[in-house]
């Protein structure tokens, strides 16, 4: 097994182990690689070697806090990033526009941007949060997840155009539109995350929604 494809398998580890809330056996994880145990167990020694996971008392492996640590050292260059980018669809769209992470089931505002001369303002703010099954940024996330049967026509919808669109879901009136940051609609290890925006007046959606991937893959090159 050559070098680059551990650094490959080892990543997948910790991809599909971050989407349990359970944990899982090395047996579970060598069947979802579709490798022997043995190499299973390896892969997993080596990254609970540097904290990436964890075992608890039944053996199952969970994420482990170095990638907490890594989350969080990550934020600051993805907000700085951002800044520029959110300012440009904020004027683009004439909305409010935010760049929002996961935080488990919950999807949180980490940097906001208003237009020049906002028509009204929405009452979206940095710490702003609500459940991923709600909001055009809340589904943004979602789509980054596996799909499941219990997915809402809003998401499939949002699966299947590549960005979210909302209407007066957080507040009435409000109109919402957002992709996740990732063109693939994973992140793969990186914070789950999307970048919207969201208006309180008529918005032109289709025009909306082409500035948000437009900028979208416009912060994924600043980050690459």
């Amino acid at each position: 097994m050559s070098t680059l494809q551990t650094l490959s398998r080892g990543l997948q580890v910790l991809e599909i182990v971050s989407r349990s809330s359970t944990g899982l056996s090395i047996a579970e994880i060598a069947q979802v690689l579709g490798v022997h145990r043995a190499i299973a167990y390896r892969l997993v020694s080596t990254l609970e070697e540097h904290l990436l996971v964890v075992r608890d008392g039944e053996g199952r492996i969970g994420i482990g806090g170095g990638v907490v640590a890594l989350s969080e050292r990550y934020q600051p260059q993805l907000r700085a990033a951002a800044q520029p980018v959110l300012r440009s669809l904020a004027e683009a769209s004439g909305g409010t526009a935010f760049l929002c992470i996961a935080q488990g089931d919950e999807c949180v505002a980490i940097e906001v941007a208003e237009p020049e001369t906002p028509f009204l303002k929405v009452s979206y703010r940095v710490g702003s949060r609500h459940p991923v099954t709600r909001g055009a940024a809340g589904l943004a996330i979602a789509m980054q997840r596996a799909p499941r049967r219990t997915d809402t026509e809003d998401l499939q919808a949002a699966r299947r155009d590549g960005f979210a669109l909302t209407h007066g879901q957080l507040q009435q009136g409000a109109i919402g539109v957002a992709a996740p940051l990732a063109r693939t609609g994973r992140t793969g290890l990186s914070a789950e995350a999307c970048i919207g925006v969201v208006a309180l007046h008529a918005l032109d959606t289709e025009q909306a929604a082409s500035a948000v991937l437009q900028h979208r893959d416009r912060l994924l090159a600043a980050l690459s």
